[in-house]
């Protein structure tokens, strides 16, 4: 694998003044040489003035948060990362490689969850490039490669987890936001890591059932959740008709027989439970009338 070494080129100020000299100083020789008809000076400023002129193509400027891979025919030379007005051997190649965070947002996926349930998903993805060498030579192109493994690792993780959780404490990708984008970056970063590239965060952007099972499962997470609330009802319901039975009892208030408590519990637990309000019959009679 190539791994990144960082050169530094030459002030490009400075060299960008001496190439200028030089290049006067050439013209003139040219045009005296010409003047007295000496071919070897004519011969020797034309060398002089090719040279410096091919030289100046070897300033280059590195902006902020960018990088240049310098290649010297075919060889890989060094990465330049420093900012600034530089100069180096004009016979290199010399590509241009951002090193700033960037934002990639994965188109919608249709994908089976792990219950089999077809759902659609998409994440976003933060990144930005810290070798330089290995996104240039490892990869044919490093967003390309970014774009492909993040929806790759998306589907894995969407079939990995089911759409709802149907076990109390099972992980599931509606539920387990902080748990799913954690295993989400670390398998995008997995894949990624041969780019050269460095994942800072993953997150699902968008999460539902496909439309032809939509409705289905929107009845179903309804459902779900009237059982659970009638559970919680239930639960204290009980719980408030056991402390109205005890502290009937022990203030000694009323002594019920059994099947007076049967009948007061049933009457509790029909107004604790109704999703009515309940209607107040008053007894004119003896208590077993």
């Amino acid at each position: 694998m190539f791994r990144e070494r960082e050169i530094k080129g030459i002030s490009g100020w400075l060299i960008s003044v001496a190439l200028l000299v030089v290049l006067i100083l050439s013209i003139w020789s040219l045009n005296s040489a010409v003047a007295d008809l000496d071919v070897i000076r004519i011969l020797g400023s034309l060398l002089v003035l090719i040279l410096t002129i091919g030289a100046f193509f070897g300033l280059t400027v590195v902006n902020p948060n960018e990088a240049r891979v310098v290649q010297l025919f075919g060889r890989y030379k060094g990465s330049l990362k420093g900012q600034g007005f530089w100069w180096i051997n004009p016979l290199t190649l010399r590509r241009k490689v951002s090193l700033r965070i960037r934002n990639f947002e994965s188109s919608k996926l249709k994908v089976n969850d792990h219950d089999g349930n077809p759902i659609e998903i998409a994440a976003v993805v933060v990144w930005r490039v810290i070798e330089t060498a290995e996104a240039i030579f490892e990869v044919d192109d490093y967003e390309h490669f970014v774009h492909v493994q993040s929806e790759a690792a998306v589907r894995n993780l969407a079939t990995s987890y089911p759409y709802d959780a149907h076990v109390e404490g099972q992980p599931s990708l509606r539920m387990s936001a902080g748990e799913i984008a954690h295993r989400l970056r670390e398998e995008i970063q997995e894949r990624l890591a041969k780019a050269g590239v460095e994942v800072i965060e993953a997150r699902i952007s968008h999460l539902a059932y496909a439309p032809e099972i939509a409705s289905a499962m929107l009845r179903r997470q309804q459902a779900s959740a009237i059982i659970a609330a009638r559970q919680k009802i239930v639960e204290g319901a009980v719980s408030m008709v056991e402390m109205a039975l005890d502290q009937l009892s022990a203030k000694q208030i009323v002594q019920l027989d059994e099947e007076r408590k049967a009948a007061m519990v049933s009457n509790l637990l029909v107004v604790l439970c109704s999703d009515r309000d309940a209607q107040p019959v008053v007894n004119t009679g003896t208590l077993y009338q």
